[in-house]
């Protein structure tokens, strides 16, 4: 779950299976006891329909909190930005971030730094389609260090630079969760 609207969906699956829901937060349920067996195929199936998918191992759940925790702090949390990155991660998930790390490259294919750059380029792509903040704004916003540093990510990410972005019709933005 990567936004408020999926947080409420899952909300009234759970709800209309009857199961003992306390909470929904992003990327996870707490119930009031544990599932049994014969519940969790068809909330597998539910979730499946809805383009989730259960989690139960820990490395999986491991995972997607920190991915959770990226949406999260770049798309609500802007001010939280300027904090350390590793320190905010390691501090969130009581683990040492070099294993954090390690253990995001092995499932994901891909280093938590390239994950976070990717969220930081969709929603400055976000920032520029709303045409309400300039470049220079929008760097600082999400706290590069300078126009040409997020101009260069930018470009390596979306494989064209903002200003060209602003001016295409296509906008070929992606969903947050498909990152």
């Amino acid at each position: 779950m990567v936004c408020g609207r999926c947080e409420m969906a899952v909300k009234t699956t759970l709800e209309k299976m009857s199961l003992p829901v306390v909470s929904v937060d992003l990327g996870e349920v707490l119930f009031s006891r544990e599932l049994k067996s014969e519940e969790k195929q068809p909330l597998a199936l539910a979730l499946k329909e809805l383009g989730f998918e259960l989690l139960e191992d820990k490395t999986s759940k491991v995972i997607e909190k920190i991915k959770n925790l990226i949406i999260d702090l770049v798309h609500n949390q802007n001010e939280k930005l300027k904090v350390n990155f590793s320190a905010f991660l390691s501090d969130e998930l009581h683990q040492d971030y070099s294993a954090l790390s390690k253990l995001f490259s092995e499932e994901e294919g891909a280093t938590i730094e390239h994950y976070f750059i990717a969220q930081k380029i969709e929603k400055a792509k976000e920032l520029l389609v709303y045409d309400e903040m300039s470049l220079s704004e929008i760097a600082l916003y999400l706290n590069y260090s300078s126009v040409a540093h997020l101009s260069n990510q930018f470009k390596k990410v979306a494989g064209m630079t903002p200003t060209y972005f602003k001016k295409t019709e296509d906008k070929n933005r992606k969903q947050i969760d498909s990152l």
